[in-house]
């Protein structure tokens, strides 16, 4: 889209991850829902941090890492997400801001420390998260640059941020900027049990401010209270787009009448479901800013997510940019 200074803005929690290895006996023993994302305060994540094994300490965040992934391959990124003056918050920034990612929000100078997420991975590669969010509970309407949203094609909200109140509302003023501007609007819908806290008003999001939706197969089924194929009908109608992830069955995308339904990209093994949804959704979002079709937008996300679950971690290690360059399309 001519005149466009971003290829995307993401508004996101600002985490700092903690990745971990445990094992089902491990989370059993810790009372945790395995695969899902759990909130929790400053005191429950000093006591879980304290009960496992050694963790690699990485930046993350869901459309935080959906950005640093658009930025691998070549996009043109900017991100608006809370942080703290500390160490992690100092962490954070850099890292993004290294790969080339427009980060300006103005850092917390007093409250909560920076987020973080403690991310267990079982031997099944499957990741539950727990999640301290910290300084991200105080993200609000004026850490929302107009100008950025107004510069970027398409603007992507993560759906865990709809958890603090003030954060709703720099969602809507957000995607008010972005229409105005004759932009498009994103939208992760992260969990299923985030989902099913705000059901009602993701459906209200979803079919009055959001043109392109992101979901996995139970995300999508919790907002629709149905099974897949009856959700998949439903979505139709209420967004321009709905990229929907189903694990090792690939993706279907919709968009009115058209339906692309893409295989899985081959993985040699998965190490870490982790970002899995945040690559996919790097990669589609990347081929829609570039012009490409449905099709190959699916495809590129394949790639991405394929990449991301073959290591610990949520950030790319491979070079994305000539992974997609060797493809074939």
């Amino acid at each position: 889209m001519a005149g466009c200074a971003f290829d995307v803005a993401g508004i996101g929690n600002a985490i700092v991850d903690v990745l971990s290895h445990a094992d089902d006996a491990k989370l059993a023993s810790l009372g945790l829902n395995k695969g899902v994302m759990t909130l929790i305060d400053a005191d429950q994540a000093e006591k879980i941090y304290g009960q496992i094994g050694p963790g690699v300490e990485c930046s993350g965040g869901s459309v935080a890492n959906s950005i640093a992934g658009l930025a691998a391959l070549g996009g043109k990124g900017a991100y608006i997400g809370k942080v703290r003056d500390d160490q992690l918050g100092h962490v954070f920034r850099h890292d993004l801001r290294s790969l080339g990612v427009a980060f300006d929000t103005a850092p917390a100078t007093e409250g909560p420390a920076t987020a973080s997420c403690l991310v267990l991975v079982t031997p099944d590669a499957q990741r539950t998260m727990l999640t301290y969010l910290g300084a991200c509970v105080d993200l609000g309407p004026d850490d929302v640059d107009p100008t950025t949203i107004a510069n970027a094609q398409v603007t992507y909200l993560e759906g865990y941020l709809w958890d603090p109140p003030q954060a709703k509302e720099a969602f809507r003023k957000a995607a008010s900027i972005a229409h105005e501007a004759g932009r498009k609007v994103a939208l992760s819908l992260s969990d299923p049990f985030c989902v099913n806290r705000h059901r009602e008003e993701f459906l209200d999001l979803v079919t009055d401010h959001v043109d392109i939706l992101f979901a996995n197969e139970a995300e999508i089924s919790a907002l629709y209270q149905c099974e897949f194929e009856q959700a998949l009908r439903q979505v139709r109608l209420h967004c321009d787009i709905a990229a929907l992830t189903r694990s090792e069955k690939g993706s279907v995308v919709v968009a009115g009448e058209d339906v692309v339904v893409c295989s899985a990209a081959a993985v040699d093994k998965v190490v870490d479901t982790t970002g899995a949804g945040d690559l996919y959704a790097a990669g589609f979002l990347y081929g829609f800013t570039q012009g490409r079709d449905l099709g190959t937008c699916a495809r590129l996300g394949g790639i991405a997510a394929a990449e991301i679950i073959s290591h610990i971690g949520a950030r790319p290690e491979a070079n994305l940019a000539q992974l997609v360059a060797n493809t074939s399309f």
